[in-house]
């Protein structure tokens, strides 16, 4: 394994820099080697300059100004509006002293950056500010905005964090003796995913979620108090994709003494910060309980997350380096591969993956550089989970739809506020394109407003053709036929003789406005309910899908009542983000490298169990469907 010392780090830099480009001061920062200068221009004369720098450092290279240099904040904005053309639409400029940047925030980013970054030269040419573009969403979208303030309010700190999290990363890489996992969570279950990878000198967790279907604190959050170890002694989390079960329990850590960084991609931040706060609410209107955390240690985790593209290798501690690949689950899911070591060990968590066709995503990546030992997920993973034709589905829905029309009556989709229904809004809002006698209004409610419009801050991370549309002011999220459904709406929207299409959170109907929506229309048979994604055992959901027809519900005075379910109820399958058994078989098979081991985990406990007898069988390896608080030794 490559590996250079902090101070040897700045040997090399002093030994490439140009002396008239005048280095002031180098500084690790999180992933990033940070260059201070005080002559740019010097700097730009040589075009491979950068590119050398980060060859011989294998490290991100980021070039700023000496803070003495900057340019006044007023003249240097009129220059930036200046140069940069109307067409590109900005939004927002936001200077960071503490940086030495300014973020450009646009609708069209690439109008701002310029033909091969011509117009971000010319700005840091003439304003020694060090120009740093954001893709503004094409709807408002108030996470992101706050996620984006946030880091501007809290640059100091975040700097101070990140220097330190970089002096960390550049110490002397210890030998990897033995490693070993422990699953904490989610293993022959579905729900509080947690994976800990453990040497002799790094602690990482792997994902840190909760099982939203529940408020007992024995099957709701993973097995962190039988880590061994104390919260301050983990050396990074590393979180796979937005989804509470996966990055629900996360500002637990930081309540409880974590400080270190947690690592993902953008848009999966983003939906942290969404659905976390969200999860406040639901512990304290619905499951009548305290949560286990407050609002400022998400805050806090915020301010630690350092984002990651895929494909982008970076060091998470001194011996284990992070790679995070596509998994087709949800915008900006992740499979986590990681480097252990000097070559000791390589493995793959998979996380939830999409081996197949879907509106959204391409399907989850196969191929890694290195890879030892497999985790996999199994959601899917029984002899009988074969997914239905992805054709027929979308044909049931639209039929079931229709028919509900036709009577005057109402459809309600529960549905997750993040992938499920954006994947629904596009079948629906396709059909209606090519129909013209389609005019069935759909009310979204929620937060699925929200996280539509965190989609269309991060199109490259969606199939090309939508992000085309996207791209081009065609954006399928703002549709004509799509209506916002208010707080106080819901009865509105249910007492007209109309039909209505209704996509509404919490997917399992455990509370949110689904929730609410059911109670004022489940006692006409006229209306319909579709489930249209996973239902765990636990879920008030899973007992209407298996046709209970009286229901226990919480009513508005505080007392629990029976609800009757004379609504029509149905099922519509093949909308999962998740992999059937064929899509899981065929993602092994086109594994490259094949693995030596796989371990199946997020699936409940028989489906783990059969899966991994069949992966044995197929592919010939050692598979197991290992339990919570098993703990394997990998070298």
């Amino acid at each position: 394994m490559f590996f250079l010392h902090f101070k040897d780090i700045v040997k090399k830099i002093n030994d490439i820099m140009p002396k008239n480009c005048e280095v002031t001061k180098v500084e690790p920062e999180g992933l990033s080697t940070v260059i201070y200068i005080r002559n740019i221009r010097a700097f730009y004369e040589n075009d491979r300059l950068i590119k050398e720098l980060a060859g011989a450092l294998k490290k991100k290279v980021t070039i700023r100004v000496d803070p003495t240099q900057l340019m006044q904040t007023d003249k240097a904005q009129k220059l930036i509006e200046q140069v940069v053309p109307p067409e590109a639409e900005i939004k927002k400029i936001t200077f960071v002293p503490e940086m030495c940047e300014v973020r450009i925030e646009a609708i069209k980013p690439g109008l701002v950056i310029g033909k091969g970054g011509s117009i971000l030269k010319q700005i840091m040419l003439e304003t020694n500010w060090a120009p740093v573009t954001l893709r503004a969403p094409t709807m408002p979208s108030a996470t992101l905005d706050g996620v984006r303030k946030s880091a501007v309010a809290e640059a100091d700190e975040r700097k101070k964090f990140l220097i330190n999290i970089g002096k960390k990363i550049c110490q002397n890489p210890p030998s990897s003796d033995w490693i070993r996992v422990m699953a904490l969570g989610g293993f022959r279950e579905i729900g509080r995913s947690c994976l800990l990878i453990q040497t002799p000198n790094s602690k990482v967790l792997v994902d840190v979620g909760v099982n939203p279907a529940t408020s007992d604190p024995t099957k709701a959050y993973p097995y962190l108090n039988m880590a061994g170890f104390s919260l301050e002694d983990i050396d990074a989390v590393v979180i796979s994709h937005g989804h509470m079960d996966h990055m629900g329990f996360l500002p637990f850590l930081f309540a409880y003494g974590y400080e270190g960084p947690v690592y993902c991609t953008p848009p999966s931040r983003d939906f942290m910060a969404l659905l976390q706060q969200d999860y406040l609410n639901l512990c304290n209107k619905v499951f009548n309980v305290d949560a286990p955390y407050k609002k400022k240690d998400i805050q806090k985790e915020l301010r630690n997350v350092i984002t990651v593209d895929y494909e982008e290798v970076v060091d998470i501690t001194p011996e284990i380096k992070m790679t995070l690949y596509n998994a087709g689950h949800i915008l900006g899911s992740s499979s986590v591969h990681l480097h252990i070591g000097e070559g000791a060990h390589n493995l793959v968590y998979s996380a939830d993956i999409k081996f197949g066709f879907t509106r959204l995503f391409d399907p989850a990546n196969t191929r890694f550089p290195r890879l030892e030992t497999m985790f996999i997920e199994s959601t899917y993973g029984g002899r009988n989970d074969i997914s239905v034709n992805r054709f027929d589905s979308e044909k049931r829905l639209m039929r079931i739809i229709k028919e509900t029309a036709v009577q005057r009556g109402k459809v309600l989709i529960p549905a997750f506020a993040v992938g499920r229904s954006q994947e629904l809004l596009l079948v629906i809002e396709e059909y209606a394109r090519r129909d013209p006698d389609f005019n069935i209004p759909i009310y979204i409610d929620g937060m699925i407003l929200e996280a539509s419009a965190i989609h269309t801050a991060y199109p490259e991370y969606l199939r090309e053709q939508l992000q085309r549309r996207i791209l081009s002011d065609r954006s399928p999220f703002e549709s004509p036929i799509l209506r916002v459904a208010k707080g106080t709406d819901k009865e509105q929207i249910v007492a007209p003789d109309e039909p209505a299409v209704i996509l509404a959170p919490s997917g399992m109907l455990t509370g949110g406005p689904s929730y609410e929506y059911l109670k004022l229309l489940a006692d006409d048979p006229k209306n319909a309910l579709i489930f249209c994604g996973y239902q765990s055992a636990l879920s008030l959901g899973s007992k209407i899908q298996r046709g209970q027809k009286e229901v226990p519900m919480l009513g508005d005075d505080g007392r629990m009542k029976s609800l009757k379910i004379n609504m029509r109820v149905e099922t519509a399958e093949g909308f999962s983000g998740h992999s059937d058994r064929a899509q899981l078989m065929a993602y092994l098979k086109n594994l490259r490298p094949s693995p030596e081991r796989v371990f199946t985990m997020h699936g409940d406990w028989n489906k783990t169990d059969e899966f991994a007898r069949s992966i044995g069988a197929m592919m010939r390896k050692d598979t197991r469907a290992i339990a919570d608080l098993e703990a394997i030794r990998l070298k």
